[in-house]
């Protein structure tokens, strides 16, 4: 069966070069920021001192 339909965007010359757009900054760009390191760190040391506080002490 043909495919006949037809294309909305025809595809770019290939002598002219398509222009490059700005991709967005993904999960691991925010990871990397030192101010939300640092609050993970403290989150997950309270959360680890009240787990060994619950297991070890109670």
């Amino acid at each position: 069966m043909l495919d006949t339909t037809k294309q909305s965007d025809p595809a770019p010359p290939q002598d002219q070069p398509c222009p490059r757009r700005e991709e967005p900054r993904g999960c691991l760009f925010a990871l990397s920021q030192p101010p939300l390191m640092i609050f993970l760190a403290v989150i997950g040391s309270l959360l680890l001192m009240a787990s060994l506080h619950d297991l070890l002490l109670l």
